[in-house]
């Protein structure tokens, strides 16, 4: 029904709402998370930021841990789309380049302050290193036996174990990332780690 001419607006679904809520405490618990840690953050400033109320988070998430893990989860998946991203466009030669690239560009998403304090400060002391390592791999290990079974195909790296050689490509990357994150000039250690990488990936590649 109309009235003067105009449509009255849709009510949104419970779906809808429920989604809403879900992505309001998400963005609000990722923002605050990353700039105060975890420890300093309390569920009444969580759903202060989100408009919300405490019961919404206690439902969607069961508390601020699950928020927590959900948020860490989003960051993951975040860094695997903009490094996949980031390669495309940088268009190198060769799938032995194109891993060269990926690895600096993973430490240099790594160094930005919010991944450093959720992933990588955070991360492992709330959720245990389990749980942490397990997610790492949920989103990392794909891609990097992706790489590395292209990488073969191609004959730019010798035919090798894959998973395994995965395994601990990523776990290198892992390691570099949280030396990065714990020293006391961060950009120097970029560098010196990126070069690490590189030697560590030549060494796969044979060379």
């Amino acid at each position: 029904m109309e009235v003067n001419g105009e449509k009255p607006a849709r009510r949104r679904t419970q779906a809808e709402r429920t989604a809403t809520t879900r992505a309001r405490l998400l963005e609000a618990g990722r923002e605050l998370f990353a700039g105060h840690g975890y420890a300093a953050v309390s569920t009444q400033a969580v759903v202060e930021a989100a408009g919300v109320t405490r019961g919404a988070l206690y439902h969607q998430f069961g508390d601020k841990a699950g928020l927590f893990a959900e948020v860490y989860e989003e960051v993951e998946r975040g860094l695997v789309a903009a490094i996949t991203e980031r390669i495309a466009s940088a268009a190198p030669a060769d799938q032995l380049a194109a891993m060269r690239v990926g690895a600096r560009l993973f430490l240099e998403e790594c160094s930005a302050p919010a991944v450093q304090r959720i992933v990588l400060i955070d991360a492992p002391a709330v959720l245990g290193w389990a749980r942490w390592r397990e997610v790492g791999m949920k989103y990392g290990l794909g891609i990097v036996e992706a790489m590395l079974a292209q990488a073969m195909s191609d004959g730019v790296i010798p035919e090798q174990p894959l998973r395994p050689t995965a395994h601990v490509l990523l776990g290198a990357l892992d390691e570099a990332a949280l030396y990065i994150a714990r020293a006391r000039d961060g950009d120097d250690a970029l560098r010196q780690m990126v070069m690490v990488c590189d030697r560590l990936i030549s060494g796969i590649a044979g060379d």
